[in-house]
């Protein structure tokens, strides 16, 4: 028996250690409105029982708008305690964490980080999107639609002339704090959370720092940490930050933090939006995707597990159906310009990119890429807090395989706290006789409703007028299920469970599922979700079209059966080696 325990105990110290699973929570475009901050000038309205006022956009601009911008206040809070609950240490965020990189919600949101951070322990990593910085320089900004005492609408810019308010409007308010920061004050006011290093990191490096994971210390960190050592040039007289990092928070693991902005000059002297993403950044950053691959090259012989996260997606997110979706709505719609080009996943696979989370979409998807010679890439897009179905990622990361778990946020406390001042809002648009809006949203039980409430007013205000063909959706939005099924049918027997319903509803079904995957299943009757795949079935095999209306008909559908048939983007498992994605309960 000695000698047994004895040739245990010797296996036991020549066998490599099996590390835990690395377990990181990504929270994408929270798109904060710090809506209890102190400004200068405006002092905020006040509700029952509250103490502070509130600084808020009106409902009629959340409407309007593919993000809500108040309620991200009360979500932000519920998402972390969700994390904290869960024991969760290590937090990234994909970009687009403020409503525009305004000081004052980029303070706001530092605050409440900072105070989780000495509460709960938890380490966040944050990486740049396009509402933060929205250019690499401070310029000046504001809204015309913060919400007044009396319900109309309240302009609140940074500097004086930049908004001339109408005849019928409050004069514009001055709050300094309003103009839209560049890298110098997002990166120093954010800078514990992964864009300069600290002595409890085992590894940070920059895209352009000299050193390696041999040579490292952390003095060398610090001096290669600064903005002025972290620039490449535009032109001859523009040099342009790049807050990219690779960070080891642990040992064993490495963050990629991508800073996917770039900025391309323009004719009239000012600086494109880098809202394209990595489509404009791979033209205009080369040396970025240099360094991404010295990374991985690096990660691989260090045996250091590596995620990679950027706001952009790196592939397409449209279940590749965006080939159809600019043959069904025309050029210049859906925001199709924002779909990755094949090069970018082809670029970071080859650089030995595996596992990519992004934002920018706000929608629930996984994509993925791989090639001949072994290579693959999933990206992995987290759902915005802002957006429906509001939620964030958890992986699980081993050596070999990796987890991905889509964790939907309902209740959030206090989310309809703002609800008494949009009821005086819509009755000031009634009794001015000005556009309302669907007072149903301020009936909302709980967070996920009030989303769900949101996107569907969205369809209707802005999607549908501004996407899609009148005629159609005129055609479409008429028909019942029952007709629907007809026409692609060729008049075939209705199945007896067809239950009636407009295609209208099909329609806001269509948006609900593009944005939230197969979460969004549980919003759809099941016999109508059932109709629909009967309905798609019927549709693949009609060949003859009688007029325009049931050619893009066809079109809808094929695009509809695409989106309700995509990759596992709820509870999935990764093989590191093979790229298989494996679907979990």
């Amino acid at each position: 028996m000695k000698r047994i325990s004895l040739i245990l105990i010797l296996m036991s110290l020549t066998m490599p250690a099996q590390q835990t699973p690395d377990k990181i929570a990504f929270v994408a475009d929270i798109h904060l409105l710090d809506i209890y901050a102190d400004y200068e000038n405006f002092n905020g309205l006040e509700i029952d029982g509250i103490t502070n006022k509130a600084k808020i956009r009106s409902m009629s601009a959340q409407l309007h708008s593919t993000r809500l911008f108040n309620e991200n206040y009360f979500v932000l809070k519920a998402v972390l305690d969700d994390i904290a609950a869960r024991g969760i240490k290590l937090v990234a965020f994909p970009g687009d964490y403020t409503d525009d990189g305004q000081p004052i919600n980029i303070n706001g949101l530092a605050e409440i980080l900072k105070s989780y951070v000495d509460q709960y322990d938890i380490s966040f990593f944050i990486t740049t999107g396009n509402h933060d910085p929205v250019r690499p320089y401070t310029i000046a900004a504001g809204k015309k639609d913060f919400l007044a005492k009396d319900g109309s609408n309240q302009p609140i810019f940074s500097e004086a002339n930049l908004y001339q308010s109408k005849p019928d409007e409050h004069d514009a308010i001055i709050e300094p704090k309003l103009e839209k920061a560049g890298y110098n004050f997002i990166l120093n006011a954010l800078a514990d959370f992964g864009f300069f290093p600290k002595k409890n990191y085992e590894y940070w490096e920059t895209a352009f720092s000299t050193y390696n994971p041999q040579n490292y210390t952390f003095e060398k960190a610090k001096m290669a940490s600064q903005i002025s050592e972290r620039t490449y040039k535009i032109n001859d007289s523009l040099s342009i930050p790049d807050a990219s990092y690779v960070v080891e928070p642990k040992e064993g693991l490495w963050l990629l933090a991508i800073d996917g902005n770039s900025y391309v000059p323009q004719e009239n002297g000012s600086l494109s939006s880098a809202s394209i993403g990595y489509n404009q950044t791979i033209a205009h950053k080369k040396h970025l995707f240099k360094w991404i691959k010295t990374v991985a090259e690096n990660a691989k012989k260090l045996n250091k597990r590596l995620v990679a996260f950027s706001h952009y997606p790196s592939i397409d997110f449209n279940e590749d159906a965006s080939s159809l979706l600019d043959e069904f709505l025309g050029k210049n719609k859906w925001q199709l310009e924002r779909v990755p080009k094949e090069r970018i996943a082809k670029t970071l696979a080859e650089a030995g990119i595996k596992l990519h989370f992004a934002g920018h979409m706000h929608i629930n998807d996984t994509g993925k890429r791989e090639y001949e010679n072994g290579d693959f890439l999933i990206n992995i897009q987290t759902p915005s807090l802002a957006a429906y179905i509001p939620g964030y990622k958890i992986l699980n990361l081993e050596d070999d395989f990796a987890e991905v778990e889509t964790v939907s946020i309902s209740e959030v406390p206090r989310f309809n706290e703002l609800f008494p001042l949009y009821k005086k809002e819509l009755e000031y648009l009634k009794n001015n006789n000005l556009d309302t809006w669907d007072d149903a949203i301020l009936k909302s039980q709980n967070y996920h409703d009030f989303t769900e409430y949101h996107l569907e007013n969205l369809v209707k205000l802005r999607f549908l007028p501004n996407d899609w063909n009148v005629e159609f959706e005129t055609y479409l939005s008429n028909l019942t299920g029952k007709e629907l099924f007809k026409v692609v049918s060729n008049n075939a027997q209705i199945p007896q469970d067809f239950s009636d319903w407009k295609a209208y509803d099909m329609i806001l079904d269509f948006y609900k599922i593009r944005n939230a995957d197969k979460l969004a299943f549980k919003d759809i009757p099941e016999k109508r979700l059932a109709a629909y795949k009967k309905i798609i079935a019927a549709a693949k095999t009609k060949k003859d079209f009688q007029n325009k209306n049931e050619q893009k008909l066809h079109q809808f559908l094929l695009i509809f059966d695409k989106f309700i048939n995509g990759l596992p983007a709820t509870h999935f498992k990764v093989d590191l080696k093979t790229g298989d994605i494996q679907e979990l309960e």
